[in-house]
Order: C-alpha cells, then structure tokens, then sequence
C-alpha cells in the first residue's frame, strides 16, 4: 500500500502531490522514466529505479533524465516560494540515490524561474514538422544563458558542422536500429494500426533519410509517414567539461532548463539521439566539436506546423 503523501519542509501536502507531479513531466528520451522521487522527513530524494533495466543508451542517458526530472522538481519547489537547497549524488553508499532537495528555506521567487515553472505541463518534445522559419537571436541568447546557469554549454553548429553532424546521424541511427534492445524499448513508442496511432512509424525518427539529403519529418495525419524536410533546423548541442555523473545530471538539468527556456519562447523541440546514443557517433561528435566538449544532449528547436503529430520522445 502506497504511505500518504505529507507535508515536507514549507511545503504542504498538496503541495507536495504538484512538486511530484511536475517531477514526472521531466524530458526523457526513454519510454518510461528510469526514476523515481521518495519523500522522507529530511526533503526530496531522487533515485535511480532498481527495478529498471539499464537503457541501451547506458548509464548516461538514465543521469540525464534524472537531471532532468531534478530541474523540474527544483523548479517547481522554487515557484512555490520554497528554496529547494539540493546535493547531488550525496552518498557514495547509496548509489542508487542522485540526489536530494531540502524545502525548508523560504525565499522570494525569481519571476524567470516561475515562468519556466508555467511551462512544465505544456513542454513537449516529439517528431514534429518544423516550420521553415528562423529563431530570434535574443531566443538563442536566452538558450544559451539557460545552458549556462546549469553549469553545461550550449553550441549551435555552424554550416560545415551541421553538415557532419547530419552524416553522423545518417551512419550512427542505422547502428541504433540493429540493436534488438534498442528496438524493444523503442516499440512503446511506434505503434500504428487500425483505429490507433499512440506511437510513431519506425522510420520517423526526426533523423536522415536513406540518401542523407535531408533531415526526416512525419507527415501530419493519422499513423504519420516520414517525408524529407529541406529546411535547415536550429540545431543545439548541449556539453559539459568533463563527462563524470555528476556532470552528466548537470547536463540533464541543462537540458530539461533549455527545454523549458524554448517552450516559453513559443519554440518546439525534438531529440536528435543517435549521435550522443552510440558511442563511436558520441566520440566523432566530441572531435567534431574540438575536443574540449563531451557532447550529451543533441537537439532540433523552432516552430512546428500544427496538425496530429506524434508524442513519441517525450
């Protein structure tokens, strides 16, 4: 039996139950999050789930979807007027344990943070269909601050990177797709039949096209199918100096907090994974970049054109 949800520091009980609620719409790349909130007398704690298998990304991708979820618990604490003082991964003995956020602090909340905290429930990212229009400096600018606060770095590739970058993700999805586990833990996400459509086509997977000319997009309507996209996207790639766990949470909070900064600018945003997902595209992408970057979040920001559009890498 699930123990009553109660109060913790300033914050009170339904208080509480909206913090978790935020937390749970943290960005993942995964199906299903890997992680999970225990409330206990002395704050918030942020675990690893046991009970859940490693994903085929590796350990990586499981420290930044926590970050991430740990953004938003943050975020959310901190809108209601509470400082959520946080330590990550606090004790070597617990390792499933990323980190902990005391509320027991109050403080005046910064009218920035309480907007992103607006933008939790509507932030989404999926395989959409971006518009060919461009993002305003001042957007980027603010991307790339939000980056910044998280202790992470925000790089937009130039013309010649863009185009390495697209011919990394044209070799290093295929890789992805061989993989019978990647392939497991991605059909959740790909299920198309009659009368139903909660998931994506395989193959529209916001990555290349077979022939590399172009970036893939779904085609608005039901049970979409990949098409070719000519527009060149905004794309951002998000780094951290080194590449230990706890800078791979920062850099989960930096996405999760450039996610938030994009929606609250009107943007939409898609993962651009199989670089950073497989490990020889992850290190071609660090060279890439000059060597002085570990390159942990790849993404596809701008305007989407409305129409029924897949979920699928929330």
């Amino acid at each position: 039996m699930t123990p009553p949800i109660t109060a913790i520091g300033l914050l009170t009980a339904d208080q509480v139950k909206d913090v978790l609620g935020a937390a749970t719409r943290a960005s993942s790349t995964r199906p299903t999050p890997a992680w999970r909130v225990r409330c206990t007398p002395a704050g918030f704690e942020l675990h690893t789930d046991p009970r859940c298998a490693p994903p085929p990304a590796g350990q990586r991708e499981l420290l930044l979807s926590g970050g991430a979820a740990l953004f938003t618990l943050r975020t959310a604490i901190h809108a209601l007027g509470a400082h959520p003082a946080t330590s990550i991964l606090p004790h070597r003995d617990a390792p499933t344990l990323l980190a902990l956020v005391r509320p027991f602090a109050a403080i005046r909340p910064n009218p920035r943070l309480v907007r992103l905290a607006g933008t939790i429930p509507h932030r989404c990212t999926g395989r959409v269909t971006f518009r060919d229009s461009a993002v305003p400096r001042a957007v980027l600018a603010d991307l790339r601050r939000a980056a910044e606060v998280e202790q992470a770095w925000l790089h937009r590739p130039g013309p010649d990177q863009l185009t390495r970058l697209r011919e990394l993700i044209h070799g290093s999805h295929p890789l992805q797709l061989s993989s019978p586990a990647f392939v497991a833990e991605q059909r959740p996400w790909s299920v198309c039949g009659p009368g139903r459509c909660d998931g994506a086509a395989g193959h529209a997977a916001n990555t290349m096209s077979p022939d590399g000319q172009g970036w893939i997009r779904p085609e608005p309507g039901p049970c979409s199918r990949a098409r070719i996209d000519g527009t060149e996207p905004l794309v951002v790639i998000i780094g951290s100096l080194d590449d230990t766990s706890e800078d791979r949470i920062r850099a989960g909070q930096a996405r999760q907090r450039v996610l938030l900064t994009a929606t609250a600018a009107g943007l939409d945003a898609a993962f651009l994974a199989p670089p950073v997902e497989v490990p020889a595209a992850r290190a071609r992408l660090r060279t890439l970049l000059g060597g002085g970057l570990w390159p942990q979040a790849v993404l596809r920001l701008g305007r989407a054109i409305p129409g029924p559009q897949s979920t699928a890498g929330l």
